[in-house]
């Protein structure tokens, strides 16, 4: 009995196998479809990630090291070396008792990141570090996500927590007493506020060092550590710079020229490089490309009359130069491309953006119709191709407007701020909101369907906050652009619940100024906010925002829209996960007779059926242009129906009634076998669900042969280390285990335990549910003091991972106290 008990407690959260799965239905967020997986969980050793000498787990490896993590950017093609580059050498390296933070600040362009980036290359090159991280750490989510996947690789945090990996992280650089000495270095590049890196800074260590590049002066970040001002280029550094790049083409100017020439440029670095390369590739000499400079400079005072507000007081250099190299960029072949191909640039981040959204079908659209309107219409050569998009960022980045690595897929090309802002503002109104919705459609074209790369994961949510912030109206026209849906989706499934959250919130209240309180679009956006307070712990919150906004929805879009429907489904759902299993069951019966009723009725509606397949298929490019959908009345097999009698047999198990869930999920495993065939993932989740009330009705033997039978179409359909499959090898080992076999049970987990290790990481919900099973088999099996040392590091982790209140934590501690007793 007190196993039974322990193991209700686990039930109806995330993870486990019968809690239904979330499907959002028109942008609406969650809607009810099958899901699998019993969440009750299993024992590893306790990982000590506070020091650097880590108590691996069975199954984890120690960190290889040394160690690079994050792309350090190129090297300029000409390095001007910097009287505070010396300075910055002397403050870190001083015999190893100097000040361990050094804080670049400076205005835009003046090269802040190229010494930051010198220095971590030649302290990496030298042998002097163990550990080298570099963040491009314009926003905390960039922080906090680069800090996770450090974390994974060094202390197996799970990245899909990314603040708790962020901690993790943080902790181990922090040495211990007889721990190993690790020299680490860890730049952030572009911090943008102070509020960005509160809570993150890497810890204060002798052998330990941070630096920051930032425009900022405030106390909060040059307090921190030892203050470096880079400023623009000395008169002598900007001849020395001139030179060298005009050499390393076999051209020689007279010094009073390049003086005149760094002079007229306000001796900023970036337009120095940008005028360099113009007079190279032109084979222009100095005094000619000056006088193009003071034309192109007196026509801009007139173009760009609100130029103060530019920034850091460097609008005209940065304006002329990247006027005069863009118009000779636009001359290159292939022709008529640089333009508008930088100013999408200039919409997205200026950290890196990667290569296949600027290659996508949308942004070849957008440049073949610039070039359109330059040339003839009717010519078929006017069409744009991926390699020619190559070979317009090679114009670009040869005439130093932008920097194009093709061997980084993920930040492919790099733009500075201040380039960004001149290329925007070349824009009027209506360009610049036409090319801010394309740079949306081409975001949500290269968006991944499977987040697999998380980092690639992070960087199109970098991108798209981005876009955000500089064209946010353009993603509101007379609806809610879809990317905004796919960046908000990404940001919970990669963990960031709470970011989610505040993500949903944001667009509600913009949504809601933009379109209206009223529009589907601002209704869908709070149906997503509500399901992320619910996922975020607050089921009871989650229950009061879905009642409110059924009322709303019913009274602007009618009791059978489908995102009312989805709303209802949510709110049966959280009134379940809230605790009342039996109005979860009364509620979806209810939603299931009216959507019979309309069925049955010669009404048509219109039902985005094939939007919905394409969620559930992974398929984003559907969802994002999808076909027009037919008008007609649903039926029997609509799938909202097949969603509502899941939910249906899964409350109606949770409420009590195990054997009528097993009933219910046996007739609707027929209808989706006839529906969907036999190796649709809805079908073999039908056919977990079914397993498992069987088992809970009393017969753990036949669970466990159906159980088994799953197993092997899963291996076949998905693959051995797809989480589905991980998730029948839970299930099977547990009714084995209840089947009387409970030595072999703890021997299932345990080897479960290794591949959920290697394949999701240790702080996966998952893996910490194998570790529950594990503990407790053990404990059925014979060794209770292996249960009570399980559940004892189990608590602590689940605690540290999920917080001392969620009820997966509880459960946890429930069963610590039943085996100690």
């Amino acid at each position: 009995m007190a196993w039974r008990k322990r193991r209700q407690a686990d039930r109806g959260q995330p993870g486990h196998p019968d809690t239904p799965a979330r499907t959002r239905v028109s942008r609406t967020g969650d809607a009810i479809a099958a899901h699998g997986g019993v969440a009750i969980s299993g024992h590893v050793e306790q990982l000590n990630i506070s020091t650097f000498e880590i108590a691996v787990a069975p199954g984890l490896e120690r960190p290889t090291l040394p160690r690079q993590i994050g792309g350090i950017p190129a090297r300029a093609m000409v390095f001007q070396h910097r009287d505070e580059m010396d300075h910055l050498r002397a403050a870190v390296d001083d015999g190893g008792t100097a000040v361990l933070s050094q804080v670049l600040t400076g205005m835009g362009g003046v090269g802040k990141t190229q010494l930051a980036a010198e220095y971590a290359r030649t302290a990496w090159a030298s042998g002097s570090l163990d550990l080298l991280i570099w963040i491009t750490a314009s926003d905390r989510s960039s922080i906090i996500s680069e800090y996770a996947r450090a974390g994974a690789a060094l202390c197996h945090a799970n990245p899909e927590f990314p603040e708790e990996a962020a901690q993790a992280f943080l902790a181990w650089l922090q040495p211990r007493q007889g721990s190993h000495t690790i020299r680490w270095l860890v730049v952030l590049d572009d911090i943008s506020s102070p509020a960005d890196i509160r809570g993150l800074w890497p810890p204060t260590c002798p052998d330990g060092r941070t630096m920051l590049t930032t425009r900022r002066r405030d106390a909060a970040l040059t307090g921190r550590g030892h203050l470096v001002e880079v400023g623009l280029f000395r008169e002598k550094e900007a001849v020395e710079y001139l030179t060298q790049f005009l050499a390393q083409h076999r051209r020689r100017e007279p010094t009073t020229e390049l003086v005149a020439l760094a002079a007229a440029l306000g001796f900023l670095p970036l337009a120095l490089s940008q005028a360099a390369a113009y007079i190279v590739d032109t084979d222009l000499d100095c005094l000619s490309y000056r006088r193009l400079l003071a034309q192109r400079t007196s026509r801009l005072l007139h173009l760009l009359p609100d130029t103060e507000s530019l920034p850091d007081d460097q609008q005209i250099p940065v304006a002329t130069t990247w006027s005069l190299s863009l118009e000779r960029a636009e001359a290159l072949a292939p022709a008529a491309l640089a333009r508008p191909l930088l100013q999408v640039a200039a919409m997205l981040d200026p950290n890196g953006v990667p290569g296949a959204v600027l290659t996508s079908k949308p942004i070849l659209a957008y440049l073949a119709t610039y070039r359109i309107r330059l040339f003839s219409p009717y010519s078929e050569s006017l069409r744009v191709s991926a390699p020619e998009v190559i070979r317009a960022l090679r114009v670009l980045y040869r005439l130093s407007l932008v920097d194009h690595n093709s061997n980084d897929p993920l930040q492919t090309v790099r733009v500075h701020q201040l380039v960004q802002r001149t290329a925007r503002d070349e824009m009027n109104p209506h360009q610049f909101d036409r090319c801010g919705r394309v740079v949306a459609d081409a975001l949500a074209a290269a968006w991944p369907a499977s987040e697999i790369d998380a980092a690639l994961g992070r960087v199109m949510r970098i991108n798209t906050l981005a876009l955000m912030r500089c064209a946010e109206s353009a993603m509101f026209g007379s609806h809610a652009h879809p990317l905004l849906f796919l960046a908000g989706t990404s940001f919970g499934r990669s963990g960031q619940v709470t970011a989610a959250r505040s993500y949903y919130k944001q667009l509600s209240g913009t949504s809601a100024r933009q379109l209206g309180k009223g529009h589907p679009d601002t209704l869908a956006l709070r149906h997503d906010l509500a399901r992320w307070q619910g996922e975020s712990g607050d089921a009871i919150g989650a229950v009061a925002a879905f009642k409110e906004l059924l009322t709303e929805m019913l009274r602007t879009l009618g009791p059978m829209h489908p995102n009312v429907i989805s709303a209802r489904h949510s709110l049966a759902r959280w009134r379940g996960d809230a605790g009342d299993a039996a109005a979860a069951l009364m509620e979806f019966t209810a939603l299931l007779d009216l959507q019979l009723q309309q069925a049955a009725s010669s009404s048509p509606a219109h039902l985005p059926v094939r939007h919905r397949l394409a969620y559930w298929r992974g398929d984003v490019s559907a969802l994002v242009d999808p076909a027009p959908e037919p008008e007609y009345p649903p039926g029997p097999d609509d799938m909202d129906l097949l969603a509502t009698r899941h939910s249906i047999a899964y409350w109606r198990g949770r409420a009590g009634d195990s054997a009528g869930a097993a009933k219910a999920f046996a007739d609707l495993l027929v209808d989706r076998l006839r529906i969907l065939g036999p190796d649709h993932p809805d079908t073999l989740a039908n056919r977990h669900s079914l397993a498992y009330w069987r088992g809970e009705s009393g017969d753990p033997a036949g669970a466990a042969t159906a159980t088994a039978q799953l197993l092997a179409d899963r291996i076949r359909v998905l693959g051995s280390d797809h989480p589905d499959t991980l998730t029948s090898r839970h299930s099977l080992a547990r009714w084995r285990g209840d089947a009387g076999d409970a030595a072999g049970a703890a021997a299932a987990f345990t080897e479960l335990l290794a591949d959920r290790l290697r394949v999701l990481g240790a702080d996966h919900p998952d893996t910490l549910a194998s570790r529950h099973s594990l503990a407790e088999w053990r404990g059925r099996s014979g060794d209770v003091a292996g249960a009570v040392a399980g559940f004892t590091d189990l608590v602590d982790d689940r605690t540290r991972v999920l917080g001392p209140k969620h009820p997966h934590t509880l459960a946890a501690r429930k069963a610590l106290t039943a085996w100690q007793t």
